[in-house]
This record gives C-alpha cells, sequence and structure tokens, in this order.
C-alpha cells in the first residue's frame, strides 16, 4: 500500500508499505517540499502520487529501505536523468544523495 508522509511514519504506516515487498519498503522523496511516498511495487507510483500533490519532477529521488539491516539505499529507476548528468539508478550529484538519505531517514526511523 501506498503511503503519503509529511512526518515520519508511524509504525502501522510502516507495516502498510511493507505489503509490497516484505522487509523492504520504496520511498521517494521529493527533496525540496520534504514530503515522501513509501510503499508499492514501483517508484513511478509513487513519484505520480507527489506529482499529483503538487510536487516538480526534478526534486523527486528514489530509493529504499531494506527493515532488517535498516540500511536506506538510493538507486531507482525514476533517478535516471542523464539529460540532468544522472545516468545511473544511483542519486550521484553527493549533496542531492545526501539530502534523500537525511530526509528518508527521518521518514523511516
Amino acid at each position: 500500500m501506498i503511503v503519503y508522509l509529511e512526518k515520519p511514519a508511524t509504525y502501522d504506516e510502516i507495516k502498510r508499505a511493507s505489503e509490497e515487498f516484505g522487509t523492504y519498503i520504496k520511498i521517494s522523496v521529493d527533496i525540496l517540499r520534504k514530503v515522501a511516498v513509501i510503499g508499492g511495487k514501483l517508484h513511478a507510483d509513487e513519484e505520480r502520487l507527489l506529482l499529483e500533490k503538487g510536487s516538480k519532477q526534478e526534486n523527486i529521488w528514489g530509493g529504499g529501505y531494506d527493515m532488517k539491516s535498516g540500511r536506506i539505499d538510493s538507486q531507482a529507476v525514476i533517478n535516471i536523468r542523464p539529460g540532468k548528468g544522472n545516468d545511473s539508478m544511483e542519486i550521484l550529484d553527493p549533496n542531492i544523495r545526501k539530502n534523500f538519505l537525511s530526509l528518508a531517514k527521518k521518514f523511516l526511523k
């Protein structure tokens, strides 16, 4: 289930978001507006919800949260943006990656 977040996720929200993959949760974050969406099969579904809520695509970055290890990654298909210098699923810009990881940690821990 996809969950829209403006503040840190509750236990129940994390539980609902983990229904798709068990111990792994996909997360997409608008690093400018500081909002996130967790859960679902595709980062693109999360991105679409953020766009509907007023986010701009250039501010949305994706990754995932491994609930067993507590590790947050910054890899998602939505991160591939050759025109913006990001030709990888990984967030290559160190400042954007740091901002994404900081916000993801805030929402998930």
